[in-house]
């Protein structure tokens, strides 16, 4: 009975212990002490917006160019699984997941507010109405556009990477592996996932909470609920939280896959209806210099701190640095999201989907809705709209009753926020569990059940107590140390693929060209388990010093002198011929070793491993190119691969255009000696 009514857990105790602790604390100062909370909280999140806010602008910067640097490298045909990997899902259900996940919620809340709030701003009273208005929707674009999607692009794009390609579990911990090795196990992992957790609840309960209260705005505007309360809030929680539970239990392919798709379409229905219904030729218009604007202005508007204008700077902190600040805070969980449903594509295709595609997507729908909202508060609300400005939860209902069908285009503006709402916390569910558990392949339901029931609770607590503000302030200092961390990443991402590039290209070695299957037995016997320092010493002495000394006997037949060189260094020999006026042609072999890793010093297969090192008889020439293992040569083939080099080096010395590169004392040096003698010669003359 015992053991059929436990409850079997994969949570990592490391991870979800310390994250409880620390979540639960925060609410507990942010719910019972919510003023001097949030004030303190405000100290710490103006100091950094005011005097650190270039460590964002610059991190946003560098993650862009980092990104298109990528997507145009020769690293962009990767895939983030094996090579023979395909998409798990359909490129319309990818990209509906995207927004379902990154940006869903935040579109429809301050789809009219946010470009009425920088049309009204104070920071550009001073310009005229027509400035205003195409300003308003630069930058509402410059927000929601590249920039943000860039932090969510690089993230996800690091764990996809290290998930799919390098098989390590998907966490945010496992994109430093090339860092540090295997200590991404230790407690520095467990730190990095911590603040993933954290950061992942408490971005979702403050966006939840504020998602909360827009459905009730909407509710009361239609007559559903009577009032704006906490009381209709709890309601509402709970139908929605026991939606999105019933959702992430039921998996990414079923629950979250099909409210994406189907939301998707109710967010186009939406936009066409007020495109259609709206100021069309207007909207279209403004659309169209709203795009030129955001283009033209996108590397002042990246690089702009707004140092020069002190009236701006209040808004640059209350806007740009806060949405940066926000999206980066969110990284983890919709990163970690992004990743789970990118499995399959390659790097160029991933970057280039998620970069552009939600970005032109959000200027559409800024476009559509922003200005159809300006245009209207210009010429038929006289203002009306421009007054609930501060009010952002009635003002989209609001707007909607100055467009035919108002009832019907609110009711789907509600279902559509609901519809968000259930797809970001299922999906915010999923990852949260990923997380806590290092990525188990399969987890209890009671554990996703348990995190919906914790999200729900906390965010009605809040709520009621007024805390959900220092809960996103919190959320939003956490930002900076995770720009350091992505930092991190970059360099981490970059290290992988080069070596990921290295490993798929490498060929079969140079020496390994004219092998036949003749001497298939020899040659196995040489090539089993890895050589030693006396093996490569034999071969130096045996076959390449064989080798050499029939040539040299060969080229003296030719009236050529050649030296075999076994004196310079130990372990080493040379082939040489030498001339006055060119470059010597030199072929040697030295004895090289490389370590070999500890993951395969005791694999029972692979013999011959008692000094921990792998030695080769490394060729080296004149003109320092790299060389490579010869070992596995016989005498006859190690001839035949200098007499190769031999033929090179005469077609390279007959060439005029090669002088510099030949010529024993460069063409250079000697333009200095003769610049030198003829100033000796002149001061000689003078004396």
């Amino acid at each position: 009975m015992s053991k059929a009514t436990s409850l079997k857990s994969t949570f990592s105790k490391a991870v979800i212990i310390p994250s409880m602790v620390f979540i639960l604390l925060v609410s507990f100062f942010a719910g019972f002490f919510p003023e001097a909370s949030n004030n303190v909280l405000e100290i710490v999140k103006s100091f950094i917006f005011e005097k650190l806010n270039w460590i964002l602008v610059w991190g946003v910067t560098i993650f862009i160019i980092f990104l298109v640097y990528l997507m145009f490298s020769k690293f962009g045909k990767i895939k983030l699984g094996p090579n023979n990997s395909e998409p798990d899902h359909t490129f319309f259900s990818w990209v509906s997941m995207l927004f379902a996940a990154g940006m869903g919620i935040g579109l429809m809340y301050f789809s009219v507010a946010e470009p009425m709030s920088h049309y009204l701003a104070e920071a550009f009273a001073d310009q005229g109405q027509v400035e205003r208005s195409r300003n308003a929707l630069m930058y509402t674009n410059f927000h929601w556009g590249i920039h943000a999607w860039s932090i969510y692009a690089l993230v996800g794009l690091g764990l996809a990477y290290f998930a799919y390609r390098y098989k390590l579990p998907l966490s945010l911990r496992s994109c430093l592996y090339p860092l540090v090795g295997d200590k991404v196990g230790g407690k520095w992992g467990n730190v990095i996932d911590i603040f993933a957790f954290c950061s992942t609840f408490f971005g979702i309960v403050t966006s939840l909470g504020f998602g909360v209260v827009q459905v009730n705005a909407g509710l009361e505007k239609m007559g559903v609920v009577p009032n704006v309360s906490i009381q209709w809030q709890i309601i509402i929680v709970v139908v929605l939280v026991s939606c999105s539970v019933l959702s992430a239990v039921s998996g990414v392919d079923k629950g979250i896959k099909n409210l994406s798709n189907a939301n998707m379409i109710g967010v186009i229905v939406l936009l066409f209806f007020v495109l259609v219904f709206g100021p069309t030729s207007y909207i279209i218009g403004s659309f169209t210099e709203g795009v030129g604007d955001y283009i033209s202005n996108f590397f002042r508007m990246t690089f702009s701190t707004h140092v020069d204008s002190p009236k701006e700077l209040p808004w640059f902190y209350d806007w740009t640095i806060l949405y940066w600040a926000w999206w980066i805070s969110w990284s983890p969980f919709v990163g970690l999201f992004i990743a789970k449903i990118s499995r399959g594509r390659t790097i160029r295709e991933y970057i280039a989907a998620v970069l552009l595609i939600p970005a032109l997507f959000n200027m559409i729908w800024f476009g559509v809705m922003g200005n159809s909202a300006i245009w209207l508060d210009q010429n038929i609300a006289e203002g009306a709209l421009g007054a609930l400005v501060n009010n952002p939860d009635a003002l989209a209902f609001e707007f909607l009753e100055y467009l035919p069908l108002s009832t019907l285009s609110s009711i789907v503006f509600i279902l559509i926020i609901i519809v968000f709402f259930v797809t970001s916390a299922d999906s915010g569910i999923l990852v949260m569990d990923s997380i806590a558990t290092r990525d188990a392949k399969k987890s209890p339901k009671w554990q996703k059940i348990g995190m919906g029931f914790l999200l729900a609770l906390l965010a009605l607590v809040l709520l009621n107590a007024g805390g959900l503000g220092a809960l996103q302030t919190m959320t939003l200092i956490t930002a900076l140390p995770f720009t350091l961390v992505i930092l991190l990443f970059i360099v981490s991402l970059g290290k992988a693929l080069m070596i990921d590039k290295t490993y798929f290209d490498q060929y079969y070695s140079e020496y390994t060209e004219s092998w036949s299957g003749d001497l298939w037995r020899k040659r196995l016997k040489k090539m089993i388990g890895f050589t030693t320092k006396e093996t490569v010493q034999n071969y130096i002495n045996t076959t390449a010093k064989e080798a050499f000394g029939d040539l040299q006997q060969s080229f003296k037949e030719q009236g050529i002198e050649a030296t075999v060189k076994e004196d310079k260094l130990p372990n080493q020999i040379e082939f040489v011929i030498e001339y006055d006026k060119i470059n010597n042609f030199v072929y040697g072999i030295k004895s090289e070793s490389d370590r070999v890793p500890d993951y395969i010093m005791h694999e029972k297969n692979i013999p011959n491993l008692k000094e921990g090192k792998n030695f080769i008889a490394k060729s080296y020439f004149g003109d320092y190119r790299i060389g490579y293992d010869t070992q596995f040569f016989t005498k006859e083939e190690l001839i035949g691969d200098v007499l190769k080099h031999f033929e090179r080096y005469l077609g390279l010395i007959a060439k005029e255009e090669n002088k510099l590169f030949v010529s024993i004392n460069s063409h250079a040096n000697k333009l200095y000696h003769e610049e030198d003698n003829e100033e000796s010669e002149r001061e000689l003359d003078m004396d």
